[in-house]
């Protein structure tokens, strides 16, 4: 029976020792992978940097460039205001056109025999001006 300890006492001890074993060979390979990984983050908070400093810089000439578009609009505004007048302008001239002709016909349907008259007499002025020149 002592036998019979001796030989289970072996069996674990070999057991325990390929347990051993592997466990070893387990956390190697975990080491290395947990190195691996180490790497890899170094690397991805490098190009981290990059890119929060190209992302900064890209926000600064988007905020340049607002401003810049802010400006020019403030300027079109201006422009289109301008224009605006001018359209002012011109349609009130319009209207002064408009009215005048509007005046000017009224008067002429209204003195029509008068201005018939003094065509007449400004076509005998001129045929007694031709005569006299002759």
């Amino acid at each position: 029976m002592v036998n019979l300890l001796y030989i289970a006492a072996i069996i674990v001890a070999i057991a325990f020792a390929v347990l051993v074993i592997y466990l070893a060979k387990v956390l190697k390979a975990t080491q290395r992978t947990m190195t691996h990984v180490a790497d890899t983050l170094e690397g991805l908070e490098k190009q981290m940097e990059g890119i929060t400093l190209e992302t900064t810089a890209l926000l600064n000439k988007t905020n340049t460039l607002a401003e810049d578009i802010n400006t020019k609009a403030t300027k079109m505004n201006t422009l289109v205001d301008g224009i605006k007048g001018i359209g002012d302008t011109v349609n009130d001239f319009n209207q002064s056109l408009r009215a005048m002709s509007t005046s000017v016909t009224s008067m002429s349907t209204n003195n029509q025999e008068a201005t018939a008259q003094a065509m007449k007499w400004g076509t005998v002025i001129m045929e007694l001006w031709k005569k006299r020149k002759q």
